[in-house]
């Protein structure tokens, strides 16, 4: 694979900055909270500005120095911004205790209006940010007052609740690495070792077999709070601890525009994108981008800056010349070229049902009578994750062939494409399965074969069942069919932007483990913190006439309005080439 393959240029040109090559630090700057707590801020001003220029707020607990200064945009400051970084509570200086997404609202909001008196604050600030950064400015936008005039943000969303229950299972490596790593980030080059360090105590743990609630000593030593409270916090929406976290209700209220940037292998893209459509639900015309990056990915860095300095400078200078004229944008995989579109999903798409057949086979052509495909899943071994989003680390597209191997995965395989199959919006899976036991999970997985037989994951998703968690269970994805146990069952799997090319061939995965992404269910009810004992499941199906099982694939037609190709240096990551013919 050529360099120019693997890093796709971005579609925006960088202005040249004003001759500022130097500016100036207020550091330590003591900004009082509403309980009396004082949090740090550094202030950095261009050189030679002969009056106050509009202010970009980032409040970050990853520090305000060196890298971390330039991770929080810098880089905007010589381009006529200045740029405030706030160390949250507990971190890097600043006083109290670090709650992760506990303090995020009272805090902005008590540093918004310290920020509107002072004296060389000209009335206009941007928020900006990745991550734990563009979730802390969610907490505060909806009610940061006009003097917010845009928004940029990547790889976050307003609510991380989704992303630490995906489908209602604990998301066991993300959640614990991340938590392991904010405790490594206060030792020296805590940052620089942290990640991979936290990835691989994190793997060692999860091997150990112990209950969910001991794995973060088992991994860093001592018990961690973030992590014992996510645990015990659950997916309910309604539970105290998510209350005052949770901001996915109070996008539409924000009246500043915003522009975001995802990832298609990044572990927040399905509630980003939720975040999109709820600005557009409320009349607002956000731009968004999605690039074939994972959230550590490198490569989305430069883009994002240029992305966001268009974005700032035409909502905050007047300058409108760099935005660009659709508001969507997207890297099409496989296709290896980008897409502009008025909206997402993009217009025209259709979702088309293909059904999974007895036998392993897989197509648009209707469900057979045929008895269930059937598995058995064990807890104590359960099936692993060989590729998909994670918080840490690669999540570049890997061979699932392992794992189709497995006898707990069930493999659905579409015959040799004719055609080229544009899959771009959002995915789902259909399914009606029967289970011997009430608490268990279904995985499905989309992956694209090469002619070589490499079977690359292009999204995936998945859903617990577990009756107790509400009485009408077609609430939260699945429902009794009325026959003999059989549940239909509704999966969102991540998003796609993808080019089925010909010669390749659609597969599909079930199964009903991704471990150590998300943790086993054990099978027996029991909490899951504190829970020891596991016990097999016996999976069914189903894929008749009266139980068409099926994947869903947003199908888009390539229309020259649509459609935006990219120059030849903007190639990204193709998903495989080869030769010959191989596969289930």
């Amino acid at each position: 694979m050529a360099l120019r393959d693997r890093w796709p240029a971005a579609p925006i040109r960088i202005p040249r900055p004003r001759p500022l090559r130097r500016y100036h630090v207020e550091r330590d700057l003591p900004i009082s909270m509403n309980d009396g707590v004082t949090l740090l801020a550094d202030r950095y001003v261009p050189a030679g500005m002969d009056r106050p220029a509009p202010t970009i707020l980032v409040r970050t607990p990853y520090g305000r120095r060196g890298p971390a200064a330039v991770v929080a945009g810098l880089p905007f400051v010589p381009f006529g911004f200045q740029l405030l970084v706030q160390s949250a509570r507990g971190t890097f200086g600043s006083e109290g205790e670090f709650d992760p997404l506990g303090s995020e609202r009272e805090d902005g909001l008590a540093t918004v209006e310290w920020l509107r008196n002072q004296p060389w604050f000209n009335g206009s600030f941007a928020a900006y940010g990745a991550s734990y950064l563009g979730y802390s400015a969610w907490a505060l936008a909806a009610e940061a007052g006009p003097e917010l005039k845009a928004m940029s943000l990547q790889i976050t969303a307003s609510t991380f609740r989704d992303a630490a229950y995906i489908g209602g299972s604990f998301a066991l490596e993300s959640t614990l690495t991340w938590t392991d790593l904010t405790h490594r980030q206060r030792r020296p080059l805590g940052l620089v070792t942290g990640p991979l360090l936290s990835r691989r105590r994190v793997a060692r743990a999860a091997l150990t077999g112990r209950p969910l609630g001991e794995l973060d000593v088992v991994t860093g030593g001592a018990p961690m709070r973030f992590y014992q409270d996510i645990l015990a916090a659950h997916h309910d929406p309604g539970s105290a601890y998510w209350l005052d976290r949770d901001f996915s209700g109070t996008v539409g209220r924000v009246g500043a525009p915003v522009t975001l940037l995802g990832g298609w292998y990044d572990v927040f893209l399905p509630w980003q994108i939720k975040d999109y459509l709820a600005l557009r639900g409320a009349g607002h015309r956000p731009y968004l981008t999605i690039g074939p990056w994972w959230h550590t990915d490198a490569r989305h860095g430069l883009v994002s800056f240029r992305e966001s300095l268009a974005w700032f400078r035409a909502h905050l200078l007047g300058d409108f010349s760099g935005l660009r004229a659709n508001p969507v944008r997207i890297y099409v995989t496989g296709a290896r070229e980008w897409r502009e579109y008025g909206d997402w999903p993009p217009p025209g798409m259709e979702q088309r049902r293909w059904h999974l057949h007895a036998g392993g086979g897989l197509g648009e052509d209707g469900p057979r009578p045929a008895p269930p495909s059937r598995y058995r899943f064990e807890p104590a071994r359960p099936t692993p994750a060989l590729g998909g989003p994670r918080i840490l680390g690669s999540s570049r597209p890997v061979d699932n062939r392992p794992l189709e191997r497995r006898e707990d995965v069930l493999v659905f395989s579409s015959p040799v494409l004719k055609d080229d199959l544009e899959v771009i919006g959002p995915v789902a899976a259909d399914l009606f399965v029967r289970s011997s036991r009430e608490h268990t999970d279904f995985i499905v997985r989309l992956c694209d074969v090469a002619p070589d037989g490499t079977s690359r994951n292009v999204c995936e998703g998945g859903l617990r069942l577990d009756p107790g968690r509400s009485v009408a269970t077609e609430a939260v994805g699945y429902k009794d069919v009325g026959t003999e146990g059989v549940r239909r069952v509704a999966i969102d799997l991540w998003p796609a932007g993808h080019r089925f090319r010909r010669g390749h061939r659609v597969r599909v995965h079930v199964t009903s483990g991704a471990y150590p992404k998300v943790a086993a269910n054990p099978g027996t009810g029991e909490p899951i913190a504190t829970a020891r004992m596991s016990v097999p499941a016996r999976q069914e199906v189903f894929h008749d006439p009266d139980h068409p099982s099926a994947i869903l694939l947003p199908v888009v037609r390539r229309a020259a309005e649509a459609v935006s190709p990219a120059p030849h240096e903007e190639n990204g990551p193709d998903l495989g080439h080869g030769r010959g013919t191989r596969g289930r």
